[in-house]
């Protein structure tokens, strides 16, 4: 599964590297509404939450869902401001059918919406579903897109003042602290595109992004997702890529219609290990899921062991085990060395602890 951006025809120079501070301030927030996704974050989250106002907590809670599962279009800009006010003011010229769009697939959870016809704004049926949808969601939910649809000019204003009131409690100071890292980051892409090409600076963006040419001059930009979507960046003009410090192990990808591509990918951290693709963590899931492999890496695990000692422990033939240790090698599960004539297998244990972790991620990805 992947979600691909076609930029056939865009130069090298169309995808722009950069910070965005209303993209961080909303990556922030996901974090505030889901710690869970993000362990490495669990100290600043609940640090951050003792510092926020309950007024401000509650209006927060009311409008999580902009940003709670996945985020609201309008809050990953395509071309990044210097400032948030910046960004804001650009926020505020989108008209109201792109915002309440861009909202509505938020609160109701369903991006179909995004492909109807009617407008949520003049067309009944469509104001209707999007009241059942965003109903079934929960009541406040639903008090939200009733508001949406009923006024958008006072909800609009009002999720502004909110994130303002974010950055004066407890933004600006962490922006302050992230901003010099991720500048960092956009300028070593800038350059690795310069220097080498788009193919390297998106290969140290993520190994989770790829730029691929299918040939006839045709190239798009394949993010690893468990999802199957397609977007263009040619009407668009360019792809927008921007650092944060925020959001692993979420890519996030600006892909609707009318909207230009923007990723938005973790900077890489000190000790981290890059995430593995969903293709390979359902190859090791698969590999381990077959009973006599299971046996098999079980001894494996207790040390290295040959062909033949694996056979007698299992009573099994030995190109039987050979068969099955293939499996596993070709997963990337196994470690091996060589002692004489000998070679042994053995489990890799760090790799095996990292499973969950890998699954994990690659879902949230």
């Amino acid at each position: 599964m992947s979600l691909t951006i076609d930029i056939t025809g865009l130069p090298d120079e169309r995808l722009l590297f950069t910070p965005s501070p209303l993209a961080e301030l909303s990556a922030m927030l996901h974090v505030l509404a889901e710690p869970a996704h993000h362990p490495d974050l669990h100290g600043w989250a609940a640090s951050t939450t003792a510092t926020v106002p309950p007024a401000l907590a509650e209006r927060l809670t009311e409008a999580e869902f902009l940003w709670r599962s996945s985020r609201a279009d309008f809050l990953v800009p395509g071309i990044p401001g210097a400032t948030l006010a910046e960004e804001l003011d650009a926020v505020d010229r989108i008209d109201d059918e792109q915002y309440v769009r861009a909202a509505l697939v938020t609160t109701c959870g369903v991006s179909r919406i995004t492909h109807r016809r009617g407008s949520p704004l003049t067309d009944p049926a469509e104001q209707e579903r999007a009241r059942d949808l965003a109903l079934a969601r929960g009541p406040r939910q639903a008090d939200f897109a009733d508001r949406l649809l009923t006024d958008p000019p006072a909800v609009r204003a009002l999720v502004r003042r909110m994130l303002e009131d974010c950055a004066q409690t407890f933004f600006a100071d962490a922006w302050r602290r992230v901003l010099p890292e991720l500048a960092a980051d956009a300028r070593r892409k800038t350059d690795l595109l310069v220097r080498h090409g788009a193919v390297e600076a998106l290969a140290a963006v993520s190994s989770s992004v790829v730029l691929e040419d299918m040939g006839e001059g045709r190239r798009r930009i394949v993010v690893d997702k468990l999802q199957d979507n397609a977007t263009s960046a040619v009407g668009a003009g360019g792809v927008t890529l921007i650092p944060t410090a925020f959001a692993r192990p979420h890519l996030l990808v600006v892909s609707a219609a009318g909207w230009r591509p923007v990723v938005q990918y973790p900077v890489a951290a000190p000790g981290v290990p890059e995430p593995v693709s969903l293709a390979l963590v359902q190859q090791r899931l698969e590999a381990l899921a077959h009973p006599v492999r299971l046996r098999l890496a079980r001894t494996m695990a207790r040390g290295p062991h040959t062909t033949g000692e694996l056979a007698a422990a299992w009573q099994l033939s030995a190109p039987e085990v050979s068969r099955h240790l293939a499996v596993l090698r070709r997963a990337g599960l196994l470690t091996t060395h060589r002692r004489g004539r000998y070679m042994l297998y053995q489990l890799d244990l760090a790799g095996s602890a990292r499973l969950g972790t890998d699954l994990l991620e690659a879902v949230l990805r």
